[in-house]
């Protein structure tokens, strides 16, 4: 049975979980946390590497600021996209106000922009809010 890597959300440790299309359980082996819990990670320059690199799932970064109105319309969507792909994809969140050398390392001209990575490469971005399914759908596509 193949193998794939996921980063807990709750302690930003690294899982190996054998690969499945649905999971009854997955627990973090390090914090015993669930790993199904899929509502996007809030991530700094600090542990945003350690995310997009170390998880074997497509991550999804959704760059964005407090004061942005388009982000905050999109927020609840981005959750919704979350929750209805628990560990087939990785959501993050970057507050580009706090976390503006990431802005800037990925060239982050407007938000929100969301960047889709795969083993850590970045393998698409798309700028302006989008509903839940919208994101759902453009993931899948890529991924």
């Amino acid at each position: 049975m193949s193998t794939v890597n996921v980063v807990c959300p709750h302690c930003g440790k690294i899982n190996r979980i054998p690969q499945k299309e649905q999971y009854a359980k997955a627990n973090c082996g390090h914090c015993k946390g669930s790993l199904l819990e899929s509502k996007p990670v809030e991530v700094t320059a600090r542990n945003f590497s350690q995310f997009v690199g170390g998880s074997d799932l497509p991550v999804v970064v959704d760059f964005w600021a407090p004061w942005c109105g388009p982000c905050k319309m999109m927020a609840p969507a981005f959750v919704q996209a979350a929750a209805a792909l628990p560990l087939k994809a990785q959501f993050l969140k970057v507050n580009t106000e706090n976390e503006q050398a990431l802005g800037a390392q990925y060239a982050i001209r407007s938000i929100p922009t969301m960047v889709l990575f795969k083993n850590g490469v970045e393998v698409d971005r798309v700028s302006g809010a989008m509903g839940a399914e919208q994101i759902i759908q453009w993931i899948k596509s890529k991924s």
